[in-house]
């Protein structure tokens, strides 16, 4: 029983502290353009980026639509606007379970082409999630 008593303890820590780190990831904002472009994507897996890409696994195709149309996918995906010019919009998504807070921003580079950066605040690894919401924006492309 002293086993089960130890696995009860553990399970209770990870939960307690991936709860506090969803707390922290709330209380951050998104990057912003550095120079006119999307921030670079880092060196950690928890990033999916069409430009200022630093590490190949990070590199997604850019959005081919007009920047109202990316816009209008974000919304439809689940995103909530938290900054927008005529050329530059940030949004955030939250995970259900504890609040994660991950930042998709877009820059509209003209004649069609919209760049995309998805990117978690806190961790390491978001195991591909990122990944999956620029593909996911990219679907709602299709139906708007």
């Amino acid at each position: 029983m002293l086993g089960f008593d130890i696995f009860i303890y553990i399970a209770i820590g990870l939960i307690v502290v991936f709860f506090l780190l969803g707390l922290q990831s709330q209380k951050g904002k998104a990057n912003g353009l550095k120079e006119g472009r999307l921030a670079p994507s880092g060196n950690k897996p928890n990033c999916a980026a069409s430009e200022s890409v630093e590490n190949e696994n990070h590199n997604v195709a850019p959005l081919f639509a007009t920047f109202w149309q990316a816009k209008d996918a974000v919304l439809a995906t689940g995103g909530t606007i938290t900054a927008e010019t005529d050329d530059y919009l940030s949004a955030t998504y939250m995970s259900k379970i504890f609040k994660f807070v991950d930042d998709v921003e877009l820059r509209d580079a003209g004649e069609g082409v919209v760049h995309i950066r998805s990117a978690s605040r806190v961790g390491y690894s978001d195991r591909g999630e990122n990944r999956k919401r620029v593909e996911c924006i990219r679907a709602a492309l299709k139906t708007i």
